[in-house]
């Protein structure tokens, strides 16, 4: 599978914390609490030094922004679990620094836009949470399906935190909504075989970022002024 990333995503700081490309394929996504409301830019300085031995795949900073920091076809080191990691998307999110560790409202309506790209992008149409670590864990994911964990199920950690963790069914029904509403949509996100390598190459150097639901719309016609926009994006990167 040819992996992809979000176009959600606003800010970039590859951390090292990784352990390369993932042996199994996405079928889970992880929210997690940061325990500060704090930035993405600090997210991504958290993450940096070596000796921290931890990172996540995506971060939500106070303000709803979105950073990533090791790209959706790499294993992050985020839950605990080698396992989990090797097949979740994990995320950071902004949060209060104790319990419940609650969300400001702007991080949990872009936690759920994320998980709603992330189930589109990699060909899903439904979120599950089945609320059981046992169920959860011994549950194998139709190829529609993804599947929410938390990391509470991996470690001595309230992550991610009781106010999330009560509202996790509400994330997989509302993901699960937008991706039912917008399945014609999503059909334009899926390139076609002769066209995947040029898509995958435009998208991870940020040229084609879609909407803000991140509909890339592939077979709409380009206008001027979205053409004038790629080609500044293109010279942009140029000059990096």
């Amino acid at each position: 599978m040819a992996y992809t990333n979000s176009p959600l995503v606003s800010y970039t700081k590859p951390s090292p914390n990784h352990s390369g490309q993932r042996t199994h394929s996405i079928d889970r996504i992880t929210p997690h609490c940061v325990v500060g409301q704090c930035s993405v830019e600090t997210l991504g300085n958290v993450f940096l030094p070596t000796s921290r031995q931890a990172s996540s795949n995506y971060g939500i900073g106070v303000d709803g922004r979105v950073g990533m920091y090791v790209e959706e076809k790499n294993r992050s080191w985020c839950s605990s679990s080698a396992a989990n990691d090797q097949r979740a998307v994990t995320i950071e999110c902004a949060s209060d620094a104790t319990e419940p560790y609650a969300f400001k409202d702007v991080v949990y309506q872009r936690l759920i836009e994320l998980c709603t790209d992330i189930c589109k992008r990699n060909g899903k149409t439904k979120l599950l949470w089945l609320g059981d670590k046992t169920k959860t864990l011994n549950y194998s994911p139709k190829q529609d399906e993804m599947v929410l964990t938390v990391h509470r199920w991996f470690a001595n950690k309230s992550c991610p935190g009781n106010w999330l963790y009560a509202r996790m069914g509400d994330l997989a029904e509302k993901v699960t909504a937008a991706l039912g509403d917008q399945a014609p949509a999503s059909l334009d996100n899926a390139p076609a075989a002769w066209s995947k390598d040029a898509v995958n190459w435009a998208l991870e150097n940020r040229l084609l970022l879609g909407d803000s639901s991140g509909n890339l719309k592939l077979r709409e016609n380009l206008t001027r002024e979205q053409f004038c926009v790629m080609l500044k994006r293109y010279h942009d990167m140029l000059q990096k």
